[in-house]
């Protein structure tokens, strides 16, 4: 492994164990030639889950893609990072398919947020389902306080 500090070549492992409930390894290693001490993380390289996009374009699971998405969505709102960070990272694990549809991982999402908080829900659905006017709105905002 090269360093990050140095980029040095080798470095050995001083460290292992493992992370994210046995899904990866961490590893504490020390670069030979600075010293300096990094981590690093192993896990399978399994097929990528694909996304079959509206217009039928197929391309890999990005999950910071969806993590951009939930933050932008509750930014400035009282919902835990970290929980948001949980969910982009494990949806491909949850899913547990060679692919889907965009609009599921849409609805995914929204069930997700919808708990959390209904003004990051709003957020989503409107950018999600392409409000195009006050009217939608109003709606989905009338469909929150129903279900209530």
């Amino acid at each position: 492994m090269k360093c990050p500090y140095c980029s040095a070549p080798d470095s050995k492992v001083v460290n292992s164990r493992p992370s994210d409930d046995g899904a990866s390894i961490r590893r504490r290693r020390e670069c030979l030639k600075c010293a300096r001490r990094f981590t690093t993380y192993e896990r399978a390289q399994l097929e990528p889950l694909m996304v079959v996009k509206r217009h039928g374009l197929r391309e890999a699971f990005n999950p910071d893609k969806l993590l951009r998405g939930l933050m932008l969505a509750t930014e400035k709102r009282p919902v835990n990072a970290e929980q948001l960070r949980a969910f982009a990272y494990g949806f491909e694990d949850d899913v547990q398919l060679p692919e889907i549809q965009s609009e599921e991982i849409g609805r995914r999402a929204m069930t997700f947020l919808r708990p959390l908080d209904d003004v990051a829900y709003i957020r989503f659905a409107s950018v999600y389902r392409d409000f195009d006017s006050l009217e939608r709105f109003i709606e989905e905002i009338q469909g929150l306080k129903d279900k209530e």
